[in-house]
């Protein structure tokens, strides 16, 4: 099945990104003219985009809550968001190995690496690997190298 892409930047649709900036209004329609519909407050939160127009995006959160985002207030260094009450840091993609850490729900990671179901996740200067399972922000089955 071939995959959608964006008309504006030939990108995969849907795809995540993180917020760029530290507050970002989405709008109801892709311009600032539009009324603002919500405001993104959290610097580095992954959102997917599932939509282009111009230089706007259409942005979901977790929760689906979004709307019509300009694309400079989102980067392309991906972020993840750990689900549930928390999720373990392993040091290598293998559960019952050394644990690094354990992530609590809502926490923000930055994503590396990905395969078979384990993404490599930077928090706070700790690396580990964590099953993508219990991470949003990331495709299951995604490949990331």
């Amino acid at each position: 099945m071939a995959e959608d892409r964006g008309p504006v930047t030939n990108l995969p649709l849907p795809r995540y990104v993180s917020m760029k900036a530290a507050e970002g209004y989405a709008r109801r329609g892709p311009s600032s003219t539009h009324r603002i519909d919500w405001v993104f407050t959290r610097r580095h939160m992954p959102l997917r985009i599932v939509a282009e127009y111009g230089h706007w995006r259409r942005v979901q959160d977790r929760e689906g809550a979004g709307g019509w985002m300009h694309y400079s207030l989102l980067s392309g260094n991906r972020t993840v968001l750990v689900e549930g009450e928390e999720t373990v840091l392993y040091r290598q993609p293998a559960t019952g190995g050394a644990m690094r850490a354990r992530l609590q729900g809502g926490v923000v990671a930055w994503l590396d690496e990905c395969a078979n179901g384990w993404c490599k996740l930077s928090v706070d200067g700790v690396e580990g690997w964590a099953q993508t399972s219990g991470l949003w922000g990331v495709a299951q089955g995604e490949v990331r190298d």
